[in-house]
């Protein structure tokens, strides 16, 4: 499995892979390390949540493909919105330079029409 797909939740599951899990899932772990992911599971409910949900999939050598799908998913879509984000972003400073450069540009003025006005005598 691609190393990236399995590190995409990685924070969320605070010291196990993705990897380890499904192969929990599957079966294929040794006796010392299901205890080890059970033990996890009841230190956080999230993740014991998580496994009995993954656990109701009927056939569990689809839970692979399903995580990858899940994963390529989620890439996506923040793949997405961050674009959508730097688009939006690259917009508003055009606009951002331009006001700040007219309110330079207006005290400018006033500055120079206030001390113009001054200067001359009544």
């Amino acid at each position: 499995m691609n190393q990236d797909l399995l590190d995409i939740l990685s924070d969320g599951n605070q010291g196990i892979d993705n990897q380890k899990l499904v192969d929990y899932l599957c079966g294929n772990l040794s006796a010392a390390q299901r205890q080890e992911v059970e033990e996890m599971m009841r230190e956080n409910a999230f993740m014991q949540e998580a496994m009995e949900g993954l656990g109701r999939v009927g056939n569990k050598n689809h839970i692979q493909q399903y995580v990858e799908q899940l994963n390529k998913n989620l890439q996506s879509q923040l793949e997405k919105k961050k674009n959508r984000r730097e688009k939006r972003r690259l917009r508003e400073y055009p606009w951002i330079y331009f006001t700040i450069l007219l309110i330079i540009l207006i005290c400018l003025v006033g500055f120079f029409m206030i001390r113009q006005f001054l200067r001359i005598p009544h």
